[in-house]
């Protein structure tokens, strides 16, 4: 969609019921590539007493044909994007026939024809690109859809169950799909291709057989096993955590090339990007494995939270994203790894959520106003919407919490409902207030806490303030209902007993007034405080920690998350402290030899000692200076990068050599070569015969992980060897373009002065299309996001390779374009050069000729 005129706003507050209902619908897809026809017949129900029209949304379409009860019709009028009914009965059957062209629908919304194959993506508004429809989720409907095409397209599939197929008397064929679960109209799908198809049952609990299909590009089965094993890990997990098992008696995944999102949790029918998919251990890394375990259960998981119940309206999204990540995070971490998955949870939130909090994209969880609602789907949305729920789930406890579940499930089965829907099952079921919790739904920005700590050694008293303010960008934010998690470690490291005039407290305070002071008595000697605890809040905290305190915590709190916090904030404060005095730019030598200790011993979890011993991302240190240092992060932390390398390289050799994984996918061997891939990534910076072999042998491996390991070590090191390998892999690998884009994103992160030259020449390579979302943002997306000093670079240059090609996207696909604008949101944290830099290319878009509504909206917001 293009816009001539600002678009309009919606907002939460206008929301009102739709005037009719859509008992039943049923489609007939006779497919074709520049002309499909859609025949819709709406079985239509009056849902009030005024005599109102019917507003249908459609985009894109041809009416052919309008009938009211098998009787031409003519009272209506199309005007914009809305077909106008007049004058209908109270009750009517309505059929629609229109005309669309999938093969010209580069946007991948509503139907399209990409790879050969026929596909949907109707989430949020893209089924009005199909048929006129009251495209809204509070108008659930049951559907019988039926799909003819061209025997070619072998495989014809829908939402439900299968109930009838066949050949049509022209030789082409047909199948019939019947879902008898009411569902809004985002959760249709429809998909037509010739497959590959992997088979699988999984047994209920209660003893139904489900039949499970995975369909894929043809050649590729071998990467399918992983997937189909992560459903049924997921069928499984939603049973025994949960209490829910599957409705339908198929359930199908498809895995397509052209996709925009991840995956989508269309009733039954789940369709995915094939990278969310595909995985087997010589084209796969052990981090592709683990988000398609995640993913699939994520869509899994919204067949209930989200599909079963669904949302009211647009701006209850996080309603089913922020329930289903949280759902998501704890299956991983049942299955996984608890620290490693909080780690990689907190990171999204403290560099991008924060990061979107404080700049001019910020919105509450619950937003209240909307130009483009695919720019909502963020991570506000559904990170801080699943830190939200996590809150919930601390302050009322597993057992409570699932009452709460339950009682949701009882009370809305079936319906679209709202954020306070749930939140009141949660009180309810729980008997606790959240009254004051709910103010998290409608406020943005991130709270800001700070605490002060006070010890008497007379009353062996500790004593902890903790204020909490509103964020600089939302001054009349609302004091939080905030649960402030603690634990207090003696000298030894023993955790120590929380307690106040002979009562235990519990270790998660609760934290609800601008400043609260709380005491804990027979101490006998000052506490270290590990405080927030495992992240149990999304604030910014300010405390003041020395240097040995954070040592003791790394070494002995209980939260292996808390552990590896403490460390972060180590090479923070060392980062910090030399951008202030760039002649102390220096990792100190307890650090260092904490890192020794670390590396040497090679205990305990092997990946967390990985994530340990890695500094931390340059979106992280930004986030700790108003105005960014750009060239003095980027100058401080390859130093010290460089520091450890030189100081622990024998320490890192040794570990590298001593570890061997034996190669599968077990939580030890991916554990093995986490550890082994950062030791390459300091060791690749002090080269020698000896580190050579190592990478030469790890890019030889046939594991993916050790080859990207290998070959992300000599790139971000500027090794001699990287141009070898890489053209060594791009030859190897030319035939698969979901291993191209790892070989994209490497490409992306080329140092040296010609990566922009370098990177307008791969538009040119042969596995690069710019209409493929997954290859553009694997070689520009990893540019503007990771590559930061090119990016950054004072002459502009990387901000306008970003610039001109959000300028083509706009007119292929402004969804993808929308969400690649992101680095240029928080242009106003730069200096002065690099600001003015970024605005002129958002400038350019503002005064570009058909600006996309999804672009306009971040746009205007951008540079107000």
């Amino acid at each position: 969609m293009t816009v001539s005129a600002k678009p309009k706003a919606q907002y939460l507050k206008d929301y009102t019921a739709p005037n009719f209902s859509i008992e039943h619908t049923e489609l007939t897809f006779d497919l074709q590539p520049l002309n499909t026809k859609v025949t819709a017949l709406l079985t239509l129900k009056r849902t009030t007493n005024q005599n109102s029209a019917l507003v249908l949304d459609g985009i894109d379409l041809q009416l052919v044909e309008l009938q009211v009860d098998n009787v031409a019709y003519t009272n209506y009028k199309i005007e914009g994007e809305h077909l106008f009914i007049n004058d209908l009965p109270h009750t009517c059957q309505l059929k629609i026939v229109t005309e669309i062209s999938p093969d010209t629908n580069t946007s991948l919304e509503g139907l399209y024809l990409s790879g050969g194959a026929y596909c949907t993506q109707c989430e949020a508004q893209g089924f009005r690109k199909i048929t006129y429809f009251l495209d809204r989720p509070d108008v659930l409907s049951t559907y019988d859809v039926t799909i003819i095409a061209d025997k070619s397209f072998k495989h014809l599939l829908s939402n439900g169950n299968q109930i009838d197929s066949g050949e049509t008397a022209d030789g082409r064929h047909f199948a019939k799909w019947q879902d008898p679960f009411k569902k809004p109209s985002y959760l249709f799908a429809l998909v037509a291709g010739d497959f590959d198809v992997l088979k699988d049952t999984y047994t209920t609990k209660s003893g139904r057989e489900i039949e499970l299909a995975l369909f894929v590009d043809k050649g590729n089965l071998s990467k399918t096993p992983h997937a189909i094993n992560s459903l049924k890990k997921a069928m499984h997990w939603d049973e025994t955590r949960f209490n829910l098992e599957y409705d339908l008696d198929i359930y199908m995944i498809v895995a397509v090339d052209f996709f925009n999102m991840g995956a989508m949790e269309n009733k039954g029918l789940n369709v995915f990007n094939s990278k969310c998919v595909l995985a087997n251990q010589e084209t796969a890394t052990d981090k592709d494995y683990h988000t398609i375990e995640s993913i699939v259960g994520h869509e899994y998981f919204h067949n209930w939270t989200g599909n079963r119940v669904t949302c009211r309206d647009w701006f209850q999204l996080s309603l089913k994203e922020g329930l289903t990540v949280f759902r998501d995070q704890e299956f991983s971490s049942d299955l996984g790894s608890r620290a490693l998955n909080r780690i990689d949870a907190v990171k999204v939130m403290r560099t991008h959520q924060f990061s979107e909090d404080a700049g001019p994209m910020a919105h509450p969880i619950r937003p209240e106003k909307v130009i483009e609602m695919n720019n909502f789907y963020t991570v506000t949305v559904y990170d801080k919407g699943a830190e939200v729920i996590r809150m919930m789930h601390t302050l009322l406890g597993e057992v409570n919490f699932q009452k709460g579940m339950q009682l949701y499930f009882e009370r809305h089965d079936g319906q679209a409902v709202t954020c306070d829907d749930f939140v009141a099952a949660m009180s309810d079921a729980s008997g606790i207030d959240l009254t004051q919790f709910k103010r998290w739904y409608s406020q943005s920005g991130t709270p800001r806490l700070n605490a002060t700590q006070h010890y008497d050694h007379d009353k062996q008293l500790y004593t902890l303030t903790i204020e909490q303010s509103a964020p600089l960008n939302q001054p009349d934010n609302k004091s939080l209902h905030i649960p402030f998690a603690i634990e207090l470690l003696d000298e030894n490291g023993q955790s120590i007993a929380l307690t106040y005039q002979g009562e235990k407290r519990d270790h998660v305070l609760n934290v609800t007034a601008p400043t609260q002071t709380f005491y804990f008595d027979q101490i006998p000697a000052r506490p270290v405080a590990v405080l927030l605890e495992d992240f149990s809040a999304p604030c910014i905290l300010s405390q003041q920690n020395s240097e040995p305190d954070l040592l003791h915590i790394m070494r002995f709190a209980r939260s292996d998350f808390s552990r590896w916090d403490a460390q972060q904030q180590l090479f923070i404060n060392a980062v910090k402290q030399a951008v202030n005095a760039p002649e102390h730019a220096t990792l100190s030598e307890n650090v260092i030899n904490a890192l020794r200790v670390l590396i040497s011993a090679q205990s305990g979890d092997l990946a967390l000692v990985a994530e340990l011993i890695k500094l931390p991302s340059f979106d992280t240190f930004a986030a700790e200076f108003d105005i960014i240092p750009v060239d003095e992060i980027i100058t401080i932390t390859r130093l010290f990068e460089q520091q450890i390398a030189e100081q622990l390289s024998d320490e890192l050799l040794h570990c590298y050599s001593s570890l061997v994984d034996d190669g599968s996918i077990n939580a030890d061997a991916v554990a093995i070569r986490a550890l082994k891939g950062v030791c390459l990534h300091y060791l690749a910076k002090t080269p020698s015969e000896q580190v050579d072999r190592f990478i030469k042998k790890s890019a030889d491996s046939p594991n993916m992980t050790n080859v990207l390991a290998s070959l992300s070590a000599v790139v971000k090191a500027s090794h001699p060897l990287r141009t070898t390998l890489l053209d060594h892999f791009d030859s190897q690998w030319r035939h698969d373009v979901l291993v191209m884009d790892k070989w994209f994103a490497l490409q992306a992160m080329q140092s040296g002065d010609d990566a922009i030259e370098n990177i307008k020449a791969l538009y040119a390579h042969p596995s690069f299309d710019f209409s493929n979302p997954n290859r553009v943002r694997a070689l520009v997306g990893s540019f503007s996001h990771f590559n930061t000093a090119q990016f950054h670079r004072k002459d502009g240059e990387g901000y306008a390779l970003l610039g001109d090609l959000l300028i083509k996207l706009n007119a292929i696909n402004p969804q993808n374009a929308s969400r690649m604008l992101t680095p240029f949101m928080s242009w106003k944290r730069f200096d002065t050069t690099r600001a003015q830099a970024m605005k002129a290319q958002l400038q350019r878009l503002a005064n570009l000729e058909g600006l996309s509504a999804d672009l306009f909206e971040k746009v205007e917001k951008a540079l107000n």
